[in-house]
């Protein structure tokens, strides 16, 4: 990762038209994909997401922005993001339950 990198709290996948998927961690990963790895034709959001991808890595844009221009991008180049189930945190074992185990 980039030392000027900007991450995303949640990670973007998106299902590329060959039909792999790919994940996105940041900013840097997203603007290096857009602006060298894209499908032909360039859409209206392919280029408001290069512009804010930019504008995150300079500090300008919050880096949510970012991403979700990135998303709304990838969606009209017929690249849908694919949502992964989302995993909640594990519940911590309380005191009694830590005892009954250990008997």
């Amino acid at each position: 990762m980039p030392l000027n990198d900007v991450p995303w709290t949640r990670p973007v996948t998106i299902r590329l038209q060959c039909g792999l998927e790919r994940t996105f961690t940041g900013v840097y990963d997203a603007l290096d994909f857009l602006e060298n790895e894209w499908p032909l034709r360039h859409g209206e959001r392919h280029e408001r997401a290069v512009k804010t991808c930019r504008g995150a890595l300079n500090g300008i844009v919050p880096a949510v922005i970012a991403r979700e221009a990135f998303m709304a991008a990838c969606l009209e180049a017929g690249m849908p993001a694919v949502m992964a189930p989302w995993k909640a945190a594990p519940k911590p074992q309380t005191l009694r339950a830590a005892r009954a185990a250990s008997i």
